[in-house]
């Protein structure tokens, strides 16, 4: 028998005793799916989703899965030195909560990896030189690396500006429902319930908080230190000085939103200022040079005495 008769043959026979012992010695279950609902408090708590998180049944996945995860981890670490603290706070303030740290270094490390393969092989196809080809190497890696940091500091700018759109009429709500005998949670639980938003979402965030068990002036706190938007914090650490002392919330929320008033109507005035000056720079771009030659003109002819 030839050689890759053999290894054919040993192929066959050894899928066939693993196939066959697969039907025989059926997998322990897994534990996860058991103790998972006794978890949901203390994964609320440290700000995760509650919900259950798939397993996949591919045991190849599984075996191969989390040696190459790490590998990727490992070398995405190299790219995005921050802490998995500040990296999951810069998700859940871009809205991308459901993201693990993890995931997202997974995301850095194949952009990366794809933006660096891709200059390498226009380098080597076009150029046919090995010095362009690792140069436009290590601009892909750079553009791949900073491409995903640029996208989550916009979705960050991008949401503390709708949370600042939002948070007037959040507040003149929360202020209107407390001057009329409701407390703050529900007063909350009533703009929850109606609305949509990125505050909402927050405020949301903190009900679910305070269900699980976590005191209502901590729960405030809490989103205070994760929100982007600085008027934000101030509003919850407001409400959190209202049910833990018993200020006054309905004057104190009318002062924020008069605060908000005033700082947007400053800040659209600078962005006219801005605007109208830029509109300026293409037409004096223009006729300045053509001024200039108007002057120049005659320059000669006074210099020079010519006719």
């Amino acid at each position: 028998m030839s050689p890759s008769t053999l290894v054919a043959a040993a192929l066959c026979l050894g899928t066939g005793i693993a196939g066959l012992v697969g039907l025989l010695v059926r997998p322990r279950p897994r534990l996860a799916g058991r103790v998972r609902p006794y978890t949901v408090v203390a994964r609320s708590q440290l700000g995760n989703a509650a919900g259950a998180l798939p397993v996949s049944g591919n045991a190849l996945s599984r075996l191969f899965g989390p040696p190459v995860a790490a590998v990727m981890t490992r070398c995405a670490r190299l790219v995005d030195r921050r802490s998995d603290a500040e990296l999951a706070l810069r998700l859940r303030q871009a809205g991308y909560g459901e993201r693990g740290a993890d995931a997202y270094r997974m995301r850095v490390f194949a952009q990366t990896a794809l933006f660096g393969a891709t200059g390498a092989v226009i380098g080597i196809a076009a150029a046919r030189s090995a010095l362009i080809a690792l140069g436009l190497l290590a601009l892909g890696i750079i553009f791949g690396a900073s491409r995903t940091r640029a996208q989550i500091d916009r979705a960050i700018e991008n949401r503390r500006e709708q949370i600042r759109l939002e948070l007037f009429t959040i507040d003149q709500l929360l202020a209107i429902h407390v001057r009329t005998g409701a407390g703050p949670v529900q007063a909350i639980q009533r703009i929850v319930d109606r609305g949509a938003g990125a505050v909402v979402d927050e405020l949301d965030a903190v009900l679910r908080s305070i269900r699980s068990g976590m005191a209502e002036p901590e729960a405030f706190r809490h989103a205070a230190a994760l929100t982007p938007e600085p008027n934000a914090a101030r509003t919850y650490l407001l409400i959190a000085a209202g049910t833990e002392r018993g200020v006054d919330l309905g004057s104190g929320l009318r002062a924020l939103s008069e605060d908000l008033r005033d700082a947007r109507r400053e800040e659209i005035r600078k962005q006219a200022t801005r605007r109208r000056a830029a509109m300026l720079v293409p037409t004096i771009a223009v006729l300045a040079p053509i001024m200039l030659l108007f002057i120049a003109a005659p320059l000669p002819s006074i210099v020079f005495g010519g006719r």
